[in-house]
């Protein structure tokens, strides 16, 4: 009977203990993690209110220390270095004492959007990811870290996710997004430096849930439609913002990159105004300033259920967005569309144009030309069209293909297909038999232009899709 009693009373110890110890670090660090190297970083969680958190960094053995408000909440700032590691952090309260191992500075990128950002290395079911074999072969990076955050549906800001940081390897990098991890691998390849990326993203989800409630409210046309009774619980109005980008928002970024927009074609003339909005919830959020902000536009796809191009319009939007959001770029897909797939395989050359705009931008590297040639005005002689373009350095190719997506349009407002005649430096000239005053240009401005060719300028960026009238359809 004694021993009974010895037993019940040391498991009642044990549980109060248990209850008692209450040291938790936020969901996003742990073992493995890239903090961003030659700043001030965050680290936070929660603990017995009121408590005492002292916080020991092994790289420069500084001592910290925090006094957790009346909920538990505690945050303290800790400065990193030069890249480097591995390094580990000590956390200890009263009762605990938690190791944080294997910890690298570098620069860390937060990666989100729907589907073709979500997208794994390995690919979908029964839709590849081009050179995903040989990527594979190459992933074992001890330099190379990920984070998912896991799929959360939140009605207010969470404060906790799923989410666990990986060592590069084949394996982990497989169910990974291949966007976001060939955009690491390029960066890494690049810079000689740990990369970090935090990868949140969720298939068939529209822009607005993953804005804040009070960047989203100042759209109200958007947020009743989001707010009807019968849309799914993570198309709601900052429900994928509050499951899975409110609770890392302390976590310290270099930039971020976005490939988001197939679901906002219904709603494409909304799209560069919630993308600016969105943007600069995130940044205010994040309070790191004006970080980098670089997107895909939406490649080519039949979408089979359209019939209006609205794609092209959204595209549009894409490219207007560049122009309203500070620090901002977008790079080109129009090249990799695929008319049966939404999702196309070529990944690769997404993440590679991405990576150019950070290594350009970010990183000075000078001499990389990373941006697409974009539209400047035309002229008009005859029937002969002479279009100008930006960005352009050494003229145009099409890599020996017909490019066939070039369309004129008299006053009548009925657009017919226009052959190139000659480019030379910046300019484009073509024509078209059945249009003899040209009033009006397209280029690629549908759902899906082409099977055949475009053109390029001569360092591979295909030229952006362009209109030159102001007509709904």
């Amino acid at each position: 009977m004694n021993n009974i009693k010895l037993f019940l009373i040391l498991g009642l110890l044990f549980c109060v203990s248990a209850i008692d110890a209450q040291l938790k670090l936020a969901s996003v660090l742990g073992d493995n993690m890239v903090l961003q190297r030659n700043t001030e970083v965050k680290l936070w969680g929660k603990c017995n209110p009121n408590e005492k958190i002292t916080i020991t960094t092994s790289w420069n053995k500084i001592i910290n220390s925090a006094n957790a408000n009346s909920k538990g909440e505690w945050l303290v700032k800790v400065k990193t270095t030069e890249a480097g590691g591995p390094y580990e952090i000590t956390f200890l309260s009263k009762k605990e004492k938690v190791v944080l191992k294997n910890i690298l500075f570098g620069e860390v990128w937060l990666c989100s959007g729907q589907s073709n950002m979500e997208m794994p290395l390995h690919g979908f079911t029964n839709q590849p990811i081009n050179g995903n074999s040989d990527f594979l072969m190459d992933a074992d990076n001890n330099n190379i870290r990920m984070c998912k955050i896991g799929r959360m549906v939140a009605t207010t800001p969470q404060d906790t996710c799923v989410g666990q940081w990986k060592i590069s390897s084949a394996e982990s990098a497989a169910t990974f997004s291949a966007v976001a991890y060939l955009f690491a691998k390029q960066l890494h390849d690049k810079l000689k430096v740990p990369i970090g990326v935090i990868a949140t993203s969720w298939g068939g989800t529209r822009i607005e849930p993953w804005m804040n409630l009070e960047s989203l409210k100042q759209f109200p046309d958007a947020y009743n439609r989001a707010s009807q009774p019968k849309i799914l619980p993570h198309l709601r109005p900052a429900s994928l913002y509050n499951g899975m980008i409110a609770p890392f928002v302390n976590y310290v970024i270099k930039g971020a990159i976005w490939y988001q927009g197939e679901s906002n074609i219904p709603n494409y003339k909304e799209y560069s105004s919630l993308m600016k909005g969105m943007v600069e919830g995130w940044r205010k959020d994040f309070a790191i300033g004006e970080f980098p902000f670089y997107y895909v536009q939406i490649a080519p796809y039949y979408y089979f259920k359209s019939s209006n191009n609205d794609a092209a319009f959204l595209r549009e939007e894409q490219e207007k967005a560049m122009s309203i959001i500070p620090n901002s770029g977008m790079i080109c897909t129009l090249d990799i569309g695929e008319e049966k797939s939404i999702h196309p395989a070529e990944k690769f050359l997404v993440a590679k144009r991405l990576a150019s705009w950070a290594l350009a931008k970010d990183y000075g590297f000078s001499g990389l030309l990373y941006k697409s040639p974009s539209y400047k005005n035309f002229t008009v002689k005859d029937s002969l069209v002479t279009i100008t373009f930006d960005n352009v350095s050494v003229g145009f190719t099409s890599y020996g293909k017909s490019v066939d997506c070039f369309q004129i349009a008299g006053s009548d407002k009925v657009f017919y297909p226009a052959q190139i005649t000659t480019t030379k430096n910046n300019e484009v000239l073509i024509t078209s038999a059945n249009v003899k005053f040209p009033v009006a240009v397209r280029y690629g401005f549908t759902n899906f232009p082409t099977t055949k060719g475009y053109l390029f300028s001569t360092i591979a960026q295909p030229v952006l899709p362009f209109r030159t009238d102001n007509w709904d359809k």
